[in-house]
C-alpha cells in the first residue's frame, strides 16, 4: 500500500490543505464549550442579555467559518482522492496492458476486474476519509482533553484515564481486521470468478441442465463469502459500543466529580456543561474514528492487493530493437518448445520449420494438439520455454513488442469486436486507414453483404462483443480488421469455424490475391481449409508429426490422413 503513495505526489497542495483545513474547522469547534460555560456562568445569572446575545453571535460566526472551513477540506480532499484513484487506475490498466498472457492465465479475469473497480473504489474513498478525519479526530480528542485541563485539572484527569483505554481499543480491533478485510477479498473474487463464468456460458448450463449444481457452487461460495463477511463485521462492530461504554462511564465520572465540586463551591455549573461537551466532543469524535479506522484496514487490504499485481512482473519484455537480417524467411522455428507455467509437461516439443514470405503455412491437429500455443509463439503472446523463434531471421525475444506485433495481423479462435462503429473497429489494424481501404478489406474477408445491409454503412454501430452480430458477421469483420492492417505475417487461427465452405474458400483465394502477399499462417481443423497450403504442418500432442504439401501427406502421415479420411470419407473411398 506504502508504494501507490507515490501516486499523490501531484496533490501535494491538496493532501497537506485539506487536513490543515480541518484542523481549522476543528479548532474554533473546540472554543465552543468555553462560550457556552460563559453564557451559563455570566449571561443568564446577571440576566445580562448583551452578553448572551454578544456570544451566541460568536456561536454564529464560529459555525459559519468552521462550515467554510469544512467545505474547503471537503473540496481539497476529494480532489487529492479521486485524482489519486485515477493514477492508479491508469497505472494499474497500462501494466496489465504490459503482461504477458501468461500471467494474465495465472491471475484471471474475474480478480483483475475487481481489482480495477472495487478495489480502487475503496483505496478513493479510504484516501478521501484520511484526508478529513485522520488528523482531525485525534486533534479534537486531544484538544478537548487540554481544553478540559485549562477548565479543571482534577475534573481533567478522567479524560486522561479514558483516552489510552479508548485508543487500546481502536488499535487492537484496527489490528485484528486488516487481514480479515484480505480474505473477504479473495472470497469475493472467487464469487465474482463463478458470476462471470455463469453469465457468459448461460447457454451451455441450461443446455446440459446443470442450473441447480452450479446454483448451488455458487451459494456454497457465496455462503463462505457471506460468513466470513459475518465474522469480521462482529469484531468490527464490538468498536461502538466498546468506545460507547467506556465514554459513558467517563460521562458518569465526570458528572459526579463535577457535581461534588460545585456543591464546594470550586467550580461553576457553565465549566461543568463545557466539561460535559468536551467528552460528547470525544464520542462523536471518536466514533468517526472507529468508523474511519474500519474504512482504513479495508483500503489497506485493498491497496495491497491492487498493489500485488503492480509488482508482477512480465514475462515478456522488449529486446533491444535489433534490424531484421534477411526478408527470405519471414518466420523460422528453432528446436521450440513450450511449457505453461505449472504445468507438469510440454504443450510442444522440439518444434522446427520455415515460413517464406507469401507462402500460406496451415497447421491442422487434433483438439489440444498444440495448434494456437504454435502460433501464439510468433507475435510473443507466450515465450518458448526453449529453442528461437525467428521473424525476419531475428530472435523474437531481440525486438521490441511493438516493432514485433506491427508485423504480424492475428485473427483469433474467439471473434473480438468492441462497442463502437465498424469503421472505428476496422481501424485497430490501421488507425488512419481509409473508407476505401476499409471497403476493400471487408470486401476480401466476404462481408460486403453486411455494410450493404445496414443503412449507416461504416458507420453502423457493433454492440459490446459484436451481439448484434451472427458467429459468421463477427468472424468476417475480425478477419478484415486483420487484412485493413496490411503486414507482412498473418495468422488466421481458426477464424472461418462459422463460415460455410463456399465463403472460406472464397476468403482464402482472396488472401492468396493480396499483393504484397504476407506469410500467411492457416490453424484449422478442416482439411479443406489447408489442403491447398504450400506447406502443412500437422502436429499430435505438441509434437510435428507431418510436414509436406497435402499430397506427400496423404502417402506419408498417417494422422493427416486419418483426419482427412474423416472429412472426405467417399473421396477416400
Amino acid at each position: 500500500m506504502k508504494k501507490l503513495l507515490k501516486y499523490l505526489r501531484d496533490y501535494k497542495k491538496e493532501t497537506v490543505l485539506g487536513p490543515l483545513f480541518k484542523l481549522l474547522e476543528a479548532s474554533f469547534e473546540l472554543f465552543i464549550p468555553l462560550v457556552v460555560a460563559s453564557i451559563i456562568d455570566n449571561g443568564i445569572p446577571a440576566g445580562d442579555k448583551a452578553h448572551v446575545l454578544k456570544m451566541c453571535a460568536v456561536l454564529a460566526a464560529l459555525a459559519l467559518i468552521g462550515l467554510a472551513s469544512s467545505l474547503t477540506a471537503q473540496y481539497f480532499a476529494a480532489k487529492a482522492s479521486v485524482g489519486f484513484s485515477c493514477k492508479i487506475r491508469h497505472a494499474l490498466f497500462a501494466h496489465i496492458q504490459s503482461l504477458s498472457h501468461t500471467e494474465l492465465d495465472e491471475i484471471g479475469t474475474s480478480t483483475l476486474i475487481t481489482r480495477m473497480t472495487g478495489d480502487i473504489n475503496q483505496v478513493q474513498t479510504g484516501v478521501n476519509l484520511t484526508l478529513r478525519l485522520l488528523l482531525r479526530s485525534p486533534f479534537v480528542v486531544f484538544g478537548a482533553m487540554i481544553m478540559a485541563f485549562t477548565v479543571d485539572f482534577q475534573s481533567a484527569l478522567i479524560f486522561a484515564a479514558a483516552i489510552p483505554l479508548l485508543a487500546a481499543v481502536v488499535f487492537f480491533i484496527m489490528l485484528v481486521c486488516i487481514p480479515l478485510y484480505k480474505r473477504v477479498q479473495n472470497h469475493l473474487d472467487k464469487v465474482l470468478g463463478i458470476t462471470r463464468e455463469n453469465l457468459a456460458g448461460s447457454r451451455v448450463i441450461r443446455a446440459f441442465c446443470k442450473e441447480i449444481e452450479e446454483t448451488e457452487k455458487f451459494n456454497e461460495e457465496n455462503n463462505v463469502l457471506c460468513e466470513t463477511q459475518k465474522f469480521v463485521g462482529r469484531i468490527s462492530a464490538l468498536m461502538n459500543p466498546l468506545t460507547f461504554a467506556i465514554i459513558n462511564f467517563a460521562i458518569i465520572a465526570l458528572i459526579f466529580t463535577g457535581a461534588v465540586r460545585v456543591n464546594a463551591g470550586n467550580l461553576t455549573q457553565g465549566s461543568v456543561v463545557a466539561l460535559y461537551n468536551y467528552m460528547s466532543q470525544i464520542l462523536v469524535e471518536l466514533i468517526k474514528l472507529a468508523n474511519l479506522i474500519i474504512n482504513i484496514t479495508k483500503s489497506i487490504a485493498c491497496g495491497n492487493r491492487i498493489q500485488a499485481v503492480l509488482e508482477i512482473a512480465p514475462s515478456v519484455n522488449d529486446g533491444k530493437g535489433e534490424a531484421p537480417l534477411t526478408r527470405d524467411i519471414a518466420v523460422e522455428f528453432r528446436g521450440v518448445s513450450l511449457k505453461y507455467k505449472n504445468s507438469a509437461e510440454n504443450s510442444l516439443t522440439d518444434i522446427s520449420f520455415t515460413a517464406k514470405h507469401g507462402e500460406t503455412i496451415g497447421v491442422i491437429g487434433g483438439t489440444g494438439s498444440g495448434k494456437t500455443s504454435l502460433i501464439s509463439l510468433i507475435p510473443r503472446f507466450y515465450d518458448a520455454s526453449c529453442g528461437e523463434v525467428l521473424v525476419d531471421g531475428v530472435n523474437v525475444k531481440n525486438y521490441s513488442q511493438d516493432v514485433l506485433r506491427k508485423k504480424i495481423a492475428v485473427v483469433p479462435q474467439k471473434a473480438v469486436l468492441f462497442k463502437g462503429t465498424i469503421r472505428d473497429n476496422m481501424r485497430w489494424g490501421n488507425e488512419n486507414a481509409s473508407d476505401d481501404r476499409i471497403t476493400e478489406a471487408i470486401t476480401l474477408a466476404q462481408g460486403s453483404d453486411i455494410i450493404a445491409k445496414k443503412e449507416a454503412g461504416l458507420d453502423s454501430q457493433i454492440e459490446q462483443g459484436g451481439k448484434n452480430l451472427s458467429g459468421g458477421q463477427r468472424q468476417r469483420l475480425t478477419i478484415a480488421r486483420a487484412l485493413v492492417k496490411k503486414a507482412e505475417i498473418l495468422i488466421l487461427d481458426d477464424s472461418s469455424s462459422a463460415l460455410d465452405f463456399a465463403t472460406d474458400a472464397a476468403l482464402r483465394r482472396s488472401i492468396k490475391n493480396l499483393n504484397p502477399p504476407p506469410c500467411v499462417f492457416i490453424v484449422s481443423q478442416r482439411a479443406s481449409s489447408i489442403m491447398h497450403a504450400d506447406k502443412i504442418i500437422v502436429l499430435d500432442d505438441g509434437i510435428v508429426c507431418g510436414i509436406g504439401t497435402h499430397d506427400s501427406l496423404l502417402k506419408d502421415c498417417e494422422i493427416y490422413r486419418e483426419i482427412y479420411s474423416s472429412q472426405f470419407k467417399s473421396e477416400v473411398e
